[in-house]
Parts: structure tokens; sequence; C-alpha cells
């Protein structure tokens, strides 16, 4: 019969594919950072495409890691093997990276690492090799790599810049850890090379037809083109294969990998078993292993000269397949047989999760000792910060516990885990599974708790409350102080639900929350949660006192960290509550600090978004424009969904209606999706400010009236009540105006803040006249002049300013609308600006209407670098603030400095003076 030579060395054709890898390592010779998603069925080629690049990698470091399926939940496992010939690098690190980077690999005791701390880390560390020459990161079969080490990959390769490094990853289907990696897909080779590489593998003659019905069944695949005709008899060539044309194609050739492997010897089968159930290749570990299966090095023998496998100083397989196809064909017995003598032969204190995973897997049945070092694994897991190989330990650790009570905590922590890493489709099975369990009342309400934070968490939707509620009203008698934590939980999902909450509103959380029994000396999680509770069931008047209390207590308390991100939320909503801007942007500010030491990225866009509210609101344009971006950035690493409330209201304020209207009419669309109610809340208060601005005063008592009513105990619906008042009395809607300032002064005067009581007195004037009228502007012109607002102390002398050319005041009025009018283009304020010009006109008054300050020539990301760089931070810091290298922060440097016709940042700080598109005044 025909028979096979050995695999040729050359590709078959390939030529397009190759030629397109040329082109990216010449751009990374160039100094451009690429990546890359080379994709296909099983034995398409990856691998071979693989090689042949990195032989073409001349003059460049290459580092290689290959996933492993049975390595699949040991964190960070992939990772370890690509930067394990880095370790002396490290050093070069700062040292929060440093740590996270130790620490994931096991090597460094410390809080757990968030994973975009992870891939920063590596980030930097990649960038500082590739100063020395070009590097090239190959990872192969990604499909196979443990989630942790495939998200930190995933986060370096969309964050290539100027650092001339290229990522490649092979795998079947591009996995989610690599979205928006571009993608060469291989397909099968065409006929005329498909009959090329089947000819150049076999030796003997063969029919055409056969041959023409081998290349159509095997699709051009050039593995299958290689490997099955190996087990085919001589009749079976004849005839041609014969297969199922439905049985899938990578299945077909593992089978014939099966049957190579069933031609050989039973201990060279049971030795190749071994090898493929540990998957390092660490030749003394097996070797030791097979001692202990009284296997000999002569057992080696056959699986080498037939080329299956090698067994030198690292022993592999010919292909990925093969070590798949021969741990499958091995029988139960045989597995469990090589995973004890795995365990037996790891070392228990430098490996002890990977002997706790080979334990398990030789278990016949429950092991209570195993899953107790399984339990451990998973501690040690998470705090490497590797929540999905936790889960996986825990799972696992459920399947060997006898004991129902144990078993559905061990599930419950796995559901736990599965959230922190944002599996929540995996988080809620493991849930419908253990509440099939025989569960204890607190185990059933953590079961709720679990549900409510997931759906919180997996959208910030409507479906959260009424589960948080449930179960913080069942962990009261159980757990006091989480039955609290559940309350501001599901408090603050009220919140973001809105008037969409399916149950649980704002009202039903803060009436539950008030039975709770009170302390003698109550935390500041107690404090804030009363607070909270107050404003909505008591009312803004007798909650005041208690909101001042705890903003106070949470200002001044010395918090950890874990204490800020915990509570820190939660406190701005007490200071927002209570007008008190002040404090609320401090509170923003260092929780925001807190996020970036801690690396806690996964929070920082809320808290970007809510700092640039208030920020915007303050006039500083180019600083919340930064902010914004910075948010985008991170939405970006993480993958989440990029908010739009920021640059939403900073075009309102702009007065920019073709950029600002389609935003609003996005965020209320993805609101009724979403469930998101305060969304719609603070889209129509933002769309009212707009029309206000624009003199469409109509439109603007639409928008203020669907936001005060809508979602009515939010704060937002508050904020939208000066608008509705403009616009109502510019309108003739007097009633409406004065209920809204009735509401408006319930709760600014129970604030009682200049925030609060000056957006009071210019509402309060708008409804006055004679010398009522006039005292109250000059109180809301002192009032907001004391505070951060330029934008409403602008309006407050714009308002002033109209009324007084109606009084037939022409030269007070010229006075109060200059001010505002250059408050406006100074602001870059078009709207009101040019509401301003036109009273200033109708005074008798000349003002060009190009004095308006224009936005920025400069792009977000450029104006936020050189922010961080006039504060003082290196590019190194600047770039772990914005997840890029220091040499591609280097890059934006020197391209801002070519606009502002400068060369260095000693001469930064003068430009930035003549130069107000980048730093507020």
């Amino acid at each position: 019969m025909p028979s096979l030579e050995d695999a040729p060395v050359e590709l078959i054709n390939r030529a397009s594919e190759r030629e397109t890898l040329t082109g990216f390592l010449q751009a990374i010779r160039a100094g451009e950072g690429r990546a890359l998603v080379l994709s296909g069925d099983a034995g398409l080629g990856k691998t071979a495409l693989l090689n042949d690049m990195a032989a073409k990698a001349r003059g460049f470091r290459v580092l290689r890691v290959s996933g492993m399926q049975s390595e699949m939940e040991l964190a960070f496992a992939g990772l370890h093997q690509l930067c394990s010939p880095l370790s002396e690098q490290v050093e070069a690190l700062p040292k929060p990276q440093q740590l996270a980077l130790r620490t994931a690999f096991g090597l460094a005791e410390g809080p757990p690492p968030a994973r975009f701390m992870v891939g920063m880390a590596v980030l930097s560390l990649l960038a500082e090799v590739s100063r020395e020459r070009p590097l090239l990161c190959l990872a192969d079969d990604l499909h196979w790599l443990d989630r942790a080490s495939a998200q930190a990959l995933g986060f370096v390769a969309r964050r290539l810049g100027a650092d001339p490094i290229g990522i490649v990853f092979g795998t079947r289907t591009p996995t989610d850890e690599v979205a928006g990696v571009r993608e060469l897909r291989l397909d099968g080779l065409a006929a005329q090379h498909a009959h090329e590489l089947l000819a150049a593998a076999l030796t003997g003659p063969l029919d055409t037809r056969v041959r023409d019905q081998i290349v159509a069944e095997t699709r051009g695949n050039p593995l299958a083109l290689l490997e099955l005709p190996r087990t085919m008899s001589r009749e079976e060539l004849a005839g041609g294969f014969g297969f199922p044309g439905t049985a899938p194609l990578s299945g077909r050739i593992e089978e014939s990998f099966a049957r190579q492997l069933d031609a050989l010897p039973g201990d060279t089968r049971l030795l190749i078993c071994l090898a493929s159930a540990e998957p390092s290749g660490d030749a003394k570990l097996i070797w030791q292993a097979a001692g202990l299966l009284g296997i000999s090095h002569v057992a080696a023998r056959p699986a080498m000269e037939s080329g299956l496998a090698d067994f030198g100083q690292r022993i592999s397989f010919r292909h990925p397949l093969l070590r798949r196809a021969a741990y499958r064909s091995a029988t139960v017995e045989q597995r469990r047989a090589v995973h004890r003598a795995l365990a037996e032969s790891t070392d228990p204190v430098t490996d002890p999760d990977r002997r706790a995973w080979h334990r398990a897997q030789s278990t016949d049945g429950p092991d209570e000792e195993a899953a107790a070092d399984l339990e451990r694994s998973a501690s040690r897991a998470q705090a490497r910060g590797g929540p999905n190989a936790a889960a996986a330990f825990l799972e696992q650790a459920a399947a060997l516990t006898v004991d129902s009570a144990r078993r559905a905590d061990h599930m419950l922590a796995a559901a736990q885990a599965n959230l922190q890493a944002g599996s929540y489709d995996r988080a809620l099975e493991l849930l419908a599974i253990v509440r099939a369990e025989p569960l204890t009342e607190l185990q059933s309400a953590r079961a709720d708790l679990l549900q409510g934070n997931i759906a919180f968490a997996s959208g910030l939707g409507n479906d959260g409350p009424p589960l948080l509620l449930k179960a913080a009203k069942r962990l009261e008698p159980l757990d006091l102080d989480l039955a609290r934590e559940t309350y501001l939980n599901a408090w603050m999902a009220s919140m973001f639900a809105g008037d969409l909450a399916i149950g649980g509103s704002l009202a039903d959380v803060s009436q539950a929350a008030r039975g709770l029994p009170v302390s003698a000396h109550p935390d500041e999680a107690e404090l804030v949660l009363d607070a909270l509770a107050r404003v909505i069931v008591d009312g803004p008047a007798a909650a005041a006192p208690v909101l001042r209390r705890a903003v106070a207590a949470i200002v001044d308390a010395s918090l950890t960290p874990d204490e800020v991100l915990r509570w820190g939320w939660f406190a701005h909503a007490a200071a927002v509550g209570s007008w008190d801007f002040a404090n609320w942007r401090f509170l923003l500010e260092r929780e925001l600090k807190v996020l970036r030491t801690v690396g806690a990225f996964d929070l920082m866009p809320i808290v970007l978004a809510a700092l640039g509210t208030v920020t915007t609101w303050s006039g500083e344009f180019a600083a919340s424009a930064a902010m914004f971006a910075e948010a985008e950035t991170v939405c970006e690493v993480t993958g989440a969904p990029a908010a739009i409330f920021g640059p939403t209201m900073l075009a309102c304020l702009r007065g920019d209606e073709e950029k600002a209207v389609p935003l609003i009419h996005s965020m209320i669309a993805d609101a009724e999706v979403t469930g998101q109610g305060m969304s719609i809340t603070y889209a129509n208060w933002v769309a009212a400010v707009l029309y206000n601005g624009l003199g469409r005063y109509g439109e603007a008592l639409t928008a203020a009236v669907a936001s005060s009513e809508s979602s009515s105990d939010l704060f937002i619906a508050l904020w939208s009540l000066p608008e509705l008042v403009e616009a109502a009395t510019r309108t003739g809607a007097v009633g409406l105006a004065e209920e809204a300032l009735a509401r408006l002064a319930e709760s600014t005067s129970a604030g009682g803040t200049d925030v609060g009581l000056g957006l009071e007195a210019r509402s309060r004037a708008l409804l006055s006249g004679g010398d009522v009228a006039e005292q109250h502007y000059l109180e809301a012109i002192d009032r907001l002049g004391r505070t951060t607002l330029r934008p409403e102390l602008g309006r407050a002398h714009l308002l002033y300013g109209e009324w007084l050319r109606r009084d037939n005041r022409r030269v007070d009025a010229r006075h109060q609308l200059k001010i505002a009018h250059a408050m406006f283009a100074d602001l870059g304020m078009r709207a009101f600006a040019e509401r301003a010009r036109r009273e200033l006109l109708a005074t008798g008054e000349r003002v060009r209407q190009s004095a308006v300050k224009s936005e920025s020539t400069f792009t977000a990301q450029e104006t936020l670098i050189v922010r961080l760089a006039s504060d003082g931070l290196t590019n190194s810091e600047i770039g772990a603030q914005l997840f890029l290298s220091a040499r591609t922060v280097e890059w934006h440097l020197r391209n801002v400095f070519g606009k502002l016709g400068i060369t260095s940042r000693r001469q930064l700080a003068t430009a930035l003076h003549q130069n107000g598109d980048l730093l507020d005044r």
C-alpha cells in the first residue's frame, strides 16, 4: 500500500497568508506594535505558519506559549510559560506591576491582583524587552489557554502602540479574550495544492478518483491529508475513505491518531497517556511517575520511532490533537492511574495546585481530603487574581464532597468566583444546580444575593433590585451586617433602574431598610444606609441631619482602600442628596485614586463618569473630556460597554446640538432595552439644559418635565427642576414652575449648601418681580460665585441681565450680560453665549459672534496625556494609568509637541499657558 514519508518541511502554497505574515514582521521591524489572530479548523496549518514565521523573524526575540487542555484551569499557567524566560527583566517594572505579576505566578504573597494590572505588567515587561530588539510572541492553541492568561494577552494585544512587539494567536475560533484583534482566517488548500501535498506524502501510486475523493472529504485540510492515510489499508485507499460526511474533521483526525496509538505496545500506550496527562512536558516528573507505574525507558522507543512523540529533555507530541487522542483513547482506569502517579510525583510544596488537580482526577468517588486540597487551591487562585481557576477548583471540590452542606458551600463559592470573573452565565448555571440541593436558610439567602448581584453586575438593569431586596430581607435574622450591605446594593440597583425597576423600587428598599435595628455605635455603612433610606421615606428635611452626619463620617474617616471601595459609591449618593458638591467631588477623587492604586479597573468607568459630571458642571470641559477619554480607554480594555453620560452632558453644555441629540436618543433607547431608568432621567435633564441654552423653551420644558417625573425619587430628577422652572416661566406655564420650585426648595433648603440655595434663589427670582426678584438674583450670584459651578453662575448673570433689560435698565443689563457672555465664551458654551450675545444686541451693544472658544484641536487622549505630563508624571506612570507603554506615551507627546511648536517637556508649561485647549483655567 502507499506509505507516508515524514511531513514535508516546506509549506505547500499559503503564499497569501505568508505574505501577510511577512508584512506583519516588517511593520514590527519598523517600530509598530501589531497583533493578529490566525484562526482555522484543526489541522489547517496554523502551527506550521507560526513555525514559518518564527524562522523568518531574524533579529527578533521570539517567545512562545501553547495552550494545554489539561492546564486550562490553572490560572496564569500559559502566561508563566511565556514570561518565564524574562524573569530578570521583571525587576525593571514599577513596584505595583512587579507585585501583580509575581503574585499571579505564585512567587509572592499579596492581595489578589486585578487582571488588568497583570495585563499592564505584561505589557510593560514586553515593552522593556523590546527595547533591545523587536519581540515576537506566538500563542498557539489559544482555545486551550487558561482564561486568565488569555485575558492578559488579549489586553496586551489591544494596547500595542509604538513598541516593536508582535503577538500572533493561533486558534480554531477567536475567543472573547481577543475580541477586536485583527483576524486572518485559514481555509483548506485549493485542490491543486491539496493534490500536491498528498502526492508528496505518498510514495506509491493512487487512483485518481480516490485521490479526488480524499481531497474533497478532507476539504484540503493539510493535517488530514497527511495523517488519515497512515491507518488506511490498501483496500480502503483503493475505495476512498468512506467516512460519513457529517463527522467533524478533527474527530476523524483524532480517530486516525488513535488507530496509530493502538498499534503501539501496551507499556508505550500507557506512557503516552501519562505524558498527555501532564502538559508541562517535565521529563523528570513524567519519568518519576512512570517508575511508580512500572514503566521503563524502553517503552518510549516505539513512540519515538513512529514519530508520535519525542521523549527528550522536554516531552512533546507531534500535534496537539495527538495529545488529546492519547488521553481520550485510554481507559478510565488508566487515566486515574496516571493521575495518581503524577499526584504522588508532584511536589506538594512547590506545586500544590497541580498536585491537587491530579489527585482529584485520580479519584473514583467522593474524597473529602482531595476536596479540601482543591479548596485550598481555590484560595491560592483567588489570591493570584484567577477567579476562573478558583471556580474550577471549587466545582471539582463540590463533586468530591459527600456532605451536602459543604457541597452547597463549594458551589456557592464557585458561583461567586464566576461572578468576579465576569462569567455570568456559568454563575447562573451553578446557582440553578445548587438550588436543587437541600439548603440551609443562610445558603438559600446567599443564593438569592448572588443571583441579584449577577443581575445587577451584568447590566445595571431592572431585574436586580427585587432579587437583592429579597436577599436582604432573608439575611436580616441570619447576618445583620451582610443584610445592611445587601440593602445598600439593592438601593443602588434601584437607583439605576429607576422607574423601570420590576419591583424593588427605591421606596420599597428604603422602607424595608428603615425597619432595621439601630446600633449603639453605627459604622459608616449603617449611617449611609440610614441616611439614604430616610431621604426616600421621610423626605429631605428629616433626612438632612443624617445625610450630613453620614457624609462627614465618610469624609473624615481614615478608611482602608477596601472600605473606600465598599462604601465610597454610597457616600457619593449621600453627598449628592444634600447638594454637597464639594464633598461629592472629594469622595469621587479619593475613590478614583484608590481604584488606580489597587488596579480595580472594572469600577473606574462609573466613577470617572460621575467625576466627569461634576467636573463638566464646573465648566472644566478639557478636564472632563480627558476623564471621559480615560473611561472609554478603560472600557475598551475591560470589554465593558462605554457609558455616554458624560459626553452627552458635555455636548449639551457646549450647545453642540448636532452631537448632543443623537447621544440623547441613544441613551434613552439603550436604557429602555437594558432597564436603566436613571439613564432616561439623565438624558432628559441634559436635553433640557441644551434646549434652554438654545432658547427653545417648549422643547426644554418637555424634557425637564420628563426628567423630573421619571424616577422622581432620584437626585437627578431634582437637578432638572431649575431647568423646568426656567422653561416654564418662558412659556407661560407658571403653575408648573411653582410646583417645581416647591419641590426644589424642599431639597435645597434641607441641604443648606451654596449650590442648592443658589439654584433655588435663581429659580425663585424667575417667579418673582420688582425688588424681590432682584434680591433673589443677587443672592443667586453671590451663592453660586462661592461654588465651582461656573456655568450655573454664568446663567445667573444671564437671567439677571435678561430681567434687567426687560425692566428697561439697559446699562445695568449690559454689565450682567457682558459678564455672562465672557464666561460662556471662555468656557466654550456656544448656545448660552449666543443667547447672551442676542440680549446684548438688544441693549444696543455690538458683540462679535466669533468670540466663543472652539473645541480643542487635540485628540482626547492627547489632551489626557499632556495633562498628566504637566502634573509631573513620567511616561511610565502615564502609561500605567492609560494602559499604554512608555514608548507609546512618548510617541503621543511628540505629536502634541509638534502641534504646539515645542520640542521638549521643559517648554510644556509655557506652551500650555499660551494654549487654552489643553488646560482649564
